[in-house]
């Protein structure tokens, strides 16, 4: 959630960022939070004055009636009683003024970081980095449903029978494949700092809103309705959240967690050829990173989660690119996205495996995550996570990419994971 001072003292700059990310009428939507702001000052000026006033008369109540003067004290009491009745009124205009403006500032997204290119889809978004060459494959090369079903090791028809489209069942060499991804990059996240953590998969509503997927991602969650839970979409939101409502010291900072989770999107209305097979799942498992740091060294922080997520893919020998996210295609939540895309040569384009995120103070706001600075006071901090990775498109991507006439071949820094070297 935006901070009101922010939008208080930088009314154009606001305007201007939110129109970036193709915010709609973001000229009237933020004069009518600062006329809000404003009418609730004066409502709290107005009570603090009167409180005042009525605390004054009390002490003259309390020296009249020391000195007998019993008829004018009466006079003061009734003055008094009209007084806070005045005040609950001032009290109660405040309370549904504040209200009013919650409403409006929780449907404000992020402003993006000034680097962050104008423009509306991915058409527009900005390349940083792109291989030279891309992998080739012979005629017969087959895209990864196809291979799936040859070698026995991803069944989509039987996880439709048991739940639907969109929630394959791995099996045999697919199975330990899945485990083996896990496993890498869990242990490469430790080898870089990151604490592990087992978190539940079902959240609640102050959850949901934390990270800002609620309300704004509300109909794309799947929601246990007696419960009132929901399904995570990523590990960011249960693993960020452990620290909702907590004032951190300095010496604890950066916090680095990392987790593994299967998550879970409705993805209503997606379908054609664009998400078969392994593109886009209702269920998929990934592997998060989380870092909560200090605002003045949270995009050092970005880049070093970047870097991360290139290693993985380099050591996995897959071709990847690097895309920085227009305003139109950021989420809700972030002030800058990096988006890393592996090449699927079988299908010949690029599939989006990871995007690494600074939240600035986004979602610090929205769940009171603050911290003691050297000079005692109490700070929002800066929120980071990213995918690392997610395991449908790079699991497609190795499939397709390696295969072979009489296989295909793992990438060698998975066989001590996996405990073969190819699928056949």
């Amino acid at each position: 959630m935006l901070q009101l001072s922010h939008i208080r003292d930088a009314k154009s700059q606001a305007i201007e960022a939110l129109k970036k990310k193709n915010f709609a009428h973001p000229d009237t939507i933020i004069e009518k939070i600062l006329l809000l702001d404003e009418e609730k000052r004066k409502c709290q000026l107005q009570a603090d004055n009167t409180l005042a006033l009525s605390n004054d008369l009390s002490k003259q109540i309390g020296e009249l009636m020391k000195t007998g003067q019993k008829q004018e004290a009466e006079i003061k009491k009734t003055e008094t009683v009209n007084l806070k009745t005045q005040i609950k009124t001032l009290t109660d205009k405040q309370t549904e003024i504040e209200q009013e403006l919650y409403q409006l500032l929780v449907t404000l997204p992020n402003l993006p970081h000034s680097s962050v290119p104008a423009g509306k889809s991915a058409e527009d978004n900005e390349m940083i980095y792109e291989p030279k060459n891309l992998p080739t494959l012979p005629d017969s090369a087959q895209p990864h449903w196809e291979l799936i079903k040859k070698y026995d090791i991803i069944d989509f028809e039987l996880g439709n029978k048991i739940s639907g489209a969109g929630f394959p069942v791995y099996k045999n060499k697919g199975a330990k494949l899945q485990r083996a991804l896990i496993n890498f990059f869990l242990d490469l996240a430790a080898a870089a700092g990151y604490t592990e953590i087992q978190a539940p998969i079902l959240i609640n509503k102050d959850s949901g809103f934390g990270t800002g997927q609620l309300p704004d991602k509300d109909g794309q969650m799947y929601y246990a309705s007696e419960d009132n839970l929901y399904l995570i979409p990523t590990a960011e939101v249960p693993i960020t959240n452990i620290y909702r409502d907590v004032i951190l010291k300095v010496d604890q900072l950066p916090i680095k967690n990392v987790g593994y989770t299967p998550c879970f999107r409705r993805e209503a209305g997606s379908w054609g050829a664009h998400v078969r097979g392994l593109n886009r799942l209702h269920q998929f498992d990934k592997v998060e990173i989380v870092q909560i740091t200090e605002p003045d060294k949270s995009y050092v922080t970005l880049d070093e989660m970047v870097n991360h997520v290139k290693q993985l893919l380099e050591k996995l020998q897959l071709p990847y690119r690097i895309l920085r996210l227009c305003g139109g295609d950021m989420s809700f939540s972030s002030a800058l996205t990096y988006d890393f895309e592996v090449y699927s040569a079988a299908q010949k384009r690029w599939l989006e495996v990871s995007s690494v995120s600074n939240f600035e103070t986004f979602q610090s706001n929205r769940m009171k995550l603050r911290y003691k600075s050297e000079d005692g006071k109490t700070k929002l901090l800066h929120t980071l996570n990213g995918s690392a990775l997610a395991l449908p498109r790079v699991v497609a991507s190795l499939l397709e990419n390696n295969q072979t006439k009489d296989g295909i071949l793992l990438p060698e820094i998975l066989h001590s994971y996996t405990g073969f070297e190819t699928i056949v």
